[in-house]
C-alpha cells in the first residue's frame, strides 16, 4: 500500500452540500440562511453572550461606587490559638512552616493576630504582627521576628 492509495472508508464522507443554486435545487434563494438580519450576512460570526445588539451594555448603564485600593496589603492571618494548638513548645514557626501545615495560602504575606491564650513558647517569624499578638508571645517567652517579603 502506497500513500497515494489511501482513502476513507465507504460511506464515512459526504459530498458537500451546494447551496444557493437556484429553488430546484432545495437550498436556493436564501441558501438554508432564513431572510436578512445579522445571521445571513457575510461574515457573519457568533458574538459574546453579553453582547446586547448594540444596546448599551448592562455594566455600563448601571453606576459606578467606589474605588480599588491597588496599593492594599493583603494579609493571610493567623491567630495565637492556632499557632498554640498547631505547634509544640519551643519550635520555630516561618511562613514557610504555616504553608506546610495548610493554616496560609502559598505566596501571601503572613499576620500573626492576638485572638486566644498562648501557655507555649515560640520564635515566630512573620510579615506583621498585631500589637496584643506580639505582647502574648513576648509574655510566653517566645519571640517575634519581622521578615520582610
Amino acid at each position: 500500500m502506497k500513500l497515494h492509495e489511501l482513502a476513507p472508508n465507504e460511506g464515512a464522507t459526504r459530498s458537500k452540500k451546494r447551496v444557493g443554486r437556484g429553488i430546484a435545487a432545495g437550498q436556493g434563494k436564501t441558501a438554508g440562511k432564513g431572510h436578512k438580519g445579522q445571521t445571513s450576512r457575510s461574515g457573519d460570526r457568533t458574538l459574546p453572550a453579553f453582547f446586547e445588539g448594540g444596546q448599551t451594555p448592562l455594566h455600563q448603564r448601571i453606576p459606578k461606587r467606589g474605588f480599588v485600593n491597588v496599593f492594599k496589603k493583603c494579609y493571610a492571618t493567623v491567630n495565637v490559638k492556632t499557632l498554640e494548638k498547631l505547634f509544640e513548645d519551643g519550635e520555630q514557626i516561618t511562613p514557610e512552616v504555616l504553608v506546610q501545615k495548610g493554616v496560609c495560602p502559598k505566596g501571601k504575606p503572613v499576620k500573626v493576630l492576638g485572638d486566644g491564650e498562648l501557655t507555649k513558647k515560640f520564635t515566630v517569624k512573620a510579615h506583621a504582627f498585631s500589637k496584643s499578638a506580639k505582647e502574648k508571645i513576648e509574655k510566653a517567652g517566645g519571640s517575634c521576628e519581622v521578615v520582610q517579603g
